[in-house]
């Protein structure tokens, strides 16, 4: 299991050529390191387990280790390791400053409340999305998936709603970052069909994705512009397979999201606007 899970900086990154630089500290580096060991598949791991995760010799490992403890980041029990309550700190931080968060949350419970389905913001990270703001109702098929909750874009509604309005060169960076991994019967892999799906949703101002990455799962998304008209996140409903009406419910999420994802984008900028 250690061995499938090595861990890399540069997958949270847009290229590695930062990495390069002469203001690059390879010390901070090594320590988001070690926290990214802890990945949630296992709440604690030994030290022997984090310098093999990392590719740290023990004696780095240890010594970030026991800075990471001496800060609080991390805490000691015996001779384990797990990740701190100060961590949400950065959480808290984030949502805290985000104008993208302050502005969704009222149109998202405004949602949340019209449906009674699970309502989610998302962004964009590497080739992934990452939740951000999640209204989790009775009915939600996976309450696993909280805020900071990361799921490929290649697959899910939100993250194909975000590429539709991004360059061909940029889907074509993201799409060669990903895993294209199948993950139900029902997960379009092949870059081509990608690609010709985010056209048509291009067109449409939406997109539905059914049974992709979760079976039973069907969820609807419209992405959020900024003032080029490029997506800054998405706004999406997720339904059970169960709750779904196909006669109706394509429709009417539909119409919805455009008009939440609509009231929180950047105003159009005039060459953009006549573009469009």
């Amino acid at each position: 299991m250690v061995e499938r899970r090595r861990i890399s900086t540069k997958a949270a990154t847009r290229g590695g050529s930062e990495e390069e630089s002469p203001l690059f500290v390879q010390s901070v580096d090594k320590a988001m390191k070690v926290l990214m060991a802890f990945d949630g598949s296992k709440r604690q791991l030994t030290l022997t387990e984090i310098a093999a995760l990392t590719d740290l010799d023990t004696s780095a490992a240890q010594r970030f280790t026991h800075t990471l403890t001496a800060l609080g980041y991390l805490v000691k029990d015996g001779r384990k390791y797990e990740l701190s309550v100060r961590l949400l700190d950065f959480t808290y931080h984030y949502l805290a400053s985000s104008e993208l968060v302050q502005r969704a949350t009222p149109v998202l419970q405004a949602l949340a409340r019209e449906t009674e389905e699970a309502c989610n913001l998302t962004v964009a990270d590497g080739a992934d999305i990452v939740f951000v703001l999640r209204i989790i109702s009775r009915h939600a098929l996976n309450p696993n998936v909280i805020v900071g909750t990361r799921l490929p874009a290649y697959c899910t509604a939100p993250g194909l709603a975000i590429l539709s309005t991004w360059s061909p060169e940029m889907v074509e960076d993201t799409l060669a970052r990903s895993q294209l991994l199948k993950h139900t019967s029902r997960t379009i892999t092949d870059p081509r069909r990608i690609k010709a799906r985010l056209a048509r949703i291009r067109a449409a101002g939406y997109a539905l994705t059914e049974e992709e990455l979760y079976p039973d799962d069907i969820s609807t998304a419209a992405p959020v512009l900024d003032a080029q008209g490029r997506a800054i996140g998405a706004l999406n409903i997720a339904v059970s397979r169960a709750r779904w009406d196909p006669e109706v419910s394509e429709v009417r999420y539909a119409q919805l999201l455009r008009t939440a994802a609509a009231s929180i984008s950047a105003p159009r900028l005039p060459h953009q606007a006549a573009a469009g």
